[in-house]
C-alpha cells in the first residue's frame, strides 16, 4: 500500500508542468463570475417566488405524498457514498496491480482514479455545505409558522437553523455530476434521478426550494471545476480538441476491461502478468534473496 500511494504521488506530481500547457480560458456560462451570477438569480428568484408558498403546499397535499418520498430520499446522504468509494480505493491501493495482465492493470486504475474522485467531490462538497449551513443559520420548514420562511440567524449552532444550503442536494449534485462525466451515454438519467433526489427534500419538508438550488450549484459547480482540473493533467479524463471533458476510458476500453475480469472469474483466463524470462528469472531471485 506505501508503495502504491507513493507511485500515486509521483504521478500526480508529473502531470503539473503537462496542466500549464493546457490553459484555455474559461468560455462564458463557466466562469466563477457567470456561476455566481446564476446563483444569485435562481435562489433569489426562489426564495421570493416558491420559499413562501411552498409549506402551505405540502400541508394541502395527502399524508402518502411525504411518506413515498421518504423512501428514497435518504440515497443522498453522503455516508453510504464515502463509506463504499473509500473501501474500495484502500482495497486498490493494498493490491500489487503490476503483477496482473494489462487489461486488469487498466481497469484497477480506472476504478480507482474513479471512486477517488467521487469520493473527494462528495467530501469536499459535504463540507462546504457543513460550514455555509451553520454559519449562515436559516431555519427550517418546520420552524415556517413561528418565524417564517426567510429567517436568519448566523452563526446560530442549531439544528433547527442548518437550511440553507441542503446538504443532501449538495451531495446529489456532487455525485451526479461526477457520474455524468464519467458515464456520458447515461449523463439524463442520471441528471433526472439526482432531480427527484433533490427535490425530495422538498417533498417531504426538510428544505425550502431555495436551499436546494443553492446546494445544487454548490455540488456541480465545485465537481465541475475539480474534474476541469484533473482534464488538464490528464488524470481520468482529458480535454478534446474541441474543448469538452472526455473521460479516459472509453466504452471500447471499458468493455474490454469488462470481458478480461469476467474471464479471470470464470477461469477461463489467468490474471497473472506474463513477463519476459528475463525479468521472470530477475522477479525470482528477488524473491529467493
Amino acid at each position: 500500500m506505501r508503495g502504491n500511494v507513493r507511485r500515486a504521488a509521483i504521478l500526480f506530481a508529473g502531470r503539473k508542468e503537462r496542466s500549464r500547457h493546457n490553459r484555455d480560458p474559461l468560455p462564458p456560462g463557466q466562469r466563477p463570475q457567470d456561476i455566481l451570477a446564476v446563483l444569485l438569480l435562481t435562489v433569489g428568484i426562489a426564495v421570493v417566488a416558491f420559499d413562501v408558498p411552498t409549506f402551505p403546499w405540502l400541508q394541502s397535499l395527502p399524508s402518502e405524498y411525504r411518506s413515498a418520498f421518504r423512501v428514497f430520499t435518504d440515497l443522498g446522504k453522503s455516508d453510504w457514498i464515502l463509506g463504499s468509494t473509500g473501501i474500495v480505493c484502500l482495497a486498490l491501493l493494498a493490491v500489487d496491480a503490476g503483477r496482473y495482465a494489462f487489461r486488469l492493470r487498466m481497469a484497477i486504475g480506472a476504478v480507482f482514479t474513479y471512486a477517488a474522485f467521487i469520493f473527494y467531490t462528495v467530501a469536499a462538497t459535504g463540507l462546504l455545505a457543513i460550514v455555509f449551513k451553520w454559519s449562515l443559520g436559516r431555519a427550517r420548514p418546520k420552524l415556517y409558522e413561528e418565524v417564517g420562511p426567510v429567517h436568519f440567524d448566523f452563526l446560530a449552532f442549531n439544528g433547527s437553523y442548518t437550511s440553507f444550503p441542503s446538504g443532501h442536494s449538495t451531495t446529489v449534485a456532487a455525485l451526479a455530476t461526477a457520474l455524468a462525466f464519467i458515464f456520458p451515454a447515461y449523463r439524463w438519467l442520471i441528471v433526472v434521478a439526482a432531480f427527484w433526489l433533490a427535490f425530495s427534500r422538498v417533498m417531504v419538508g426538510a428544505h425550502y426550494p431555495s436551499d436546494v438550488i443553492a446546494g445544487t450549484l454548490l455540488g456541480m459547480t465545485f465537481t465541475f471545476f475539480s474534474v476541469r482540473a484533473m482534464a488538464r493533467r490528464r488524470i481520468g479524463f482529458h480535454l478534446s480538441a474541441s474543448g469538452k471533458i472526455v473521460p479516459n476510458m472509453n466504452p471500447l476500453s471499458a468493455k474490454a476491461c469488462l470481458r478480461a475480469v469476467w474471464q479471470v472469474i470464470r477461469g477461463r483466463r489467468s490474471a497473472e502478468r506474463v513477463l519476459p524470462e528475463a525479468q521472470m528469472a530477475e522477479q525470482a531471485e528477488r524473491t529467493r534473496s
